[in-house]
């Protein structure tokens, strides 16, 4: 977990943006858009999810409209791929630690409001399918329902006014830009929390900027710290991964003298897309060889500036020599810290010997030990 940090400011709301922030929704969208566009004889290839996270749905399909010359208006866009996303909302995933969060603010009696610039009909029908989440909001307030959406700060403001608190003493978390920007505006204080890779150094407006949930500190806002860190680390669901293991970037060995077994992200950039950036660990099972603990990192390397996300697991044991081709299965049951940048090697080295220390000792606890068993590990074929 972070080191302590000093208190920053004592709020008494907290305002959360849904898409991006609370919910998975980049895939989907990306999904439906590859689909439609294809309609019209078009190549869905991404290079428009920066200008559109945070947007209306309206300014979305201009976008989309104008950027790929479509022959139709951008009602006519959007009447086309409504019912689309509708059929799709039921897919929609919670990011991790948003139900954590949500109970958390829930149990402490926090006054929680969601302030989303998707219109009313798309937010009621995205949290139907998550769980208790309807009823630990005592506002809800969407994008249809102010005179303007984000960047403006109206939906801010208005979700203030029907909290009944004071702009000033409200906190925002927000992963879009426009998003950071309305809550400033509204005079709040704003966690950012990044959902384009890469692009931390764009959200200077934001008080604090964080890698993902999990990594919310709530006592920096006067709000009762979580207590389910144990040693250093959070239990999370667990999720599996698995695959033959490739020859990385020939730097693990080399370069760190940390034999790191990578597996290929093919076929996984979706699950990864889940998973924020950062050091789990788990167990792994290579198919020949038998279980070990294991530390790994997800993410893009800031020291190295990788081009992807990329999985690069380390298996905690002395091994006589390489495995290239062998079947790794990995269930990852805990998550040790966000991944940073370092000044040097000689300072990620100790950061990575630090993970393992840490990885290695809480293994031994019986709340992670029990996965050592995972069926998931034991299975013939994946």
């Amino acid at each position: 977990m972070s080191t302590a940090k000093a208190l920053k400011k004592v709020v008494a709301a907290v305002i959360l943006d849904l898409d991006g922030t609370l919910i998975h929704t980049d895939g989907i969208l990306g999904d439906v858009l590859k689909a439609l566009l294809l309609k019209y004889g078009k190549q869905w290839d991404g290079r428009e999810a920066q200008k559109i996270v945070g947007k209306t749905p309206l300014e979305e399909a201009t976008i989309v409209v104008e950027d790929y010359e479509l022959p139709c208006s951008t009602d006519e866009f959007v009447t086309q791929i409504t019912p689309l996303l509708y059929d799709q909302f039921c897919n929609i995933k919670a990011l991790p630690g948003a139900n954590r969060l949500i109970k958390h603010l829930s149990d402490h009696n926090v006054p929680l409001a969601l302030a989303s610039n998707s219109p009313r009909a798309y937010v009621e029908s995205k949290i139907s399918y998550q769980q208790g989440w309807k009823e630990s909001f005592s506002v809800i307030i969407a994008g249809d329902e102010v005179r303007a959406g984000k960047p403006s700060p109206d939906i801010f403001l208005e979700a203030a006014k029907r909290l009944g608190i004071e702009p000033s003493r409200c906190l925002v978390i927000e992963d879009s830009l426009p998003g950071v920007t309305g809550g400033k505006a509204a005079g709040m204080e704003v966690v950012a929390v990044p959902s384009i890779p890469k692009q931390t150094h764009l959200y200077i407006a934001a008080d604090e900027v964080i890698s993902s949930l999990l990594d919310l500190q709530p006592e920096l806002w006067g709000i009762p710290p979580f207590d389910d860190w144990i040693d250093g680390t959070l239990p999370l669901e667990t999720w599996h991964i698995g695959g033959p293991v490739v020859k990385g970037f020939g730097r693990g060995s080399k370069v760190l003298g940390i034999p790191t077994a990578n597996l290929s992200t093919k076929g996984y950039s979706a699950l990864l897309s889940e998973h924020p950036s950062g050091v789990y660990f788990g167990w792994a099972r290579l198919s020949t060889q038998g279980v070990y603990k294991m530390v790994m990192s997800i993410g893009w390397n800031p020291y190295f500036n990788n081009t992807e996300k990329t999985i690069e697991p380390w298996l905690l044991h002395e091994f006589d020599g390489d495995f290239y081709g062998e079947e790794l299965r990995l269930v990852i049951v805990g998550y040790i810290r966000p991944e940073a940048n370092f000044t040097s090697l000689e300072s990620l080295i100790a950061k990575i010997h630090e993970d393992r220390r840490i990885a290695e000792r809480a293994l031994d606890i019986p709340l992670y030990l029990k996965y050592k068993d995972d069926p998931y590990l034991k299975g013939s074929s994946l």
